[in-house]
């Protein structure tokens, strides 16, 4: 499958890490380092747009070295690319860490991965299908 993109700044664009990987890494369009502090988010632009075709959807995420290491993640999460979106992707990063970390020009920052999608359509009703489960939640299946 073909995403057209679209280089807002100098970056390198999208790129598998691996012949294995299911996302794309993205990396900072950034001239200088931002610093975000423990318990600060900062918005970093990865200076590409996409065109992610439609019944599909990007999902970006953060990635697992740096969230392991440095205490970093998605503000939001995971990021929702829609198809009918065509400006700048930019990532949220939440500095859940003790110390500060620097976003370097270039750095990897976060993973995007292309995903189908069916659009569903909400009916309401009174009653909804009983399941086994039912009504179970938060740890109602056991830990085991």
């Amino acid at each position: 499958m073909q995403i057209p993109i679209k280089r807002l700044r100098e970056v390198l664009p999208p790129a598998y890490a691996t012949e294995g990987a299911a996302a794309a890494d993205l990396r900072a369009a950034i001239d200088e380092p931002v610093t975000i502090a423990p318990g600060e988010t900062a918005l970093i632009p990865t200076g590409i747009a996409v065109a992610v075709p439609e019944n599909y959807v990007a999902l970006v995420f953060a990635r697992s070295g740096l969230a392991i290491k440095q205490g970093l993640s998605m503000a939001n999460g995971v990021g929702v690319i829609d198809s009918d979106y065509r400006g700048e992707i930019r990532v949220g990063v939440y500095n859940h860490g003790h110390a500060p970390y620097a976003v370097q020009p270039g750095e990897r920052i976060a993973q995007m991965a292309i995903v189908p999608f069916v659009r569903a359509e909400f009916c309401e009703t009174d009653e909804l299908p009983p399941t086994a489960r039912g009504e179970g939640g938060f740890g109602s299946t056991g830990k085991e």
